[in-house]
């Protein structure tokens, strides 16, 4: 009897808290949040790679290979965006690609260089980043014509 009332409360929506408990089933959550806080702790030990290493002055970050990179690549997009331009009158945003061409030449860059021994800096983020910035604005400014 009292279970029937119990499940009658429940289905109208009036359950008291106990009850909200008594009825359902809580695996598929705890799962969810086991999931999210595994997830969470890989990011997280992402960033405790990089934790030892201190962040390059602003001026090591700008390399010159940084530069030589994001020219031919500015070059390179900025023919994309004007195509683009002239035929949709639109553009994507070319950040990602910008980034992920501009770590792929950098990465094979140093590592031709750290075996003929020449490598004086190792690639960073922030040098990658610098690369995506550049390829960017110069995309920014092939798009507004100016």
């Amino acid at each position: 009897m009292e279970r029937s009332a119990r499940r009658a409360e429940h289905e109208n929506g009036v359950a008291a808290s106990t009850d909200v408990d008594y009825f359902h089933n809580h695996d598929g959550d705890d799962k969810k949040r086991e999931k999210d806080k595994a997830e969470a702790e890989e990011a997280a030990s992402i960033e405790r790679i990089f934790e030892s290493k201190e962040v390059p002055s602003w001026q090591s970050q700008l390399t010159m290979r940084a530069f030589v990179v994001s020219f031919f690549l500015g070059v390179l997009f900025t023919f994309i965006v004007m195509k683009l331009n002239l035929t949709t009158g639109i553009i994507p945003s070319l950040n990602v690609p910008a980034g992920l061409l501009g770590f792929f030449f950098v990465k094979t860059w140093t590592k031709f260089l750290e075996k003929s021994g020449l490598l004086g800096q190792p690639f960073t983020r922030q040098e990658n980043t610098v690369i995506q910035t550049c390829v960017v604005a110069t995309c920014g400014i092939a798009f507004s014509g100016t």
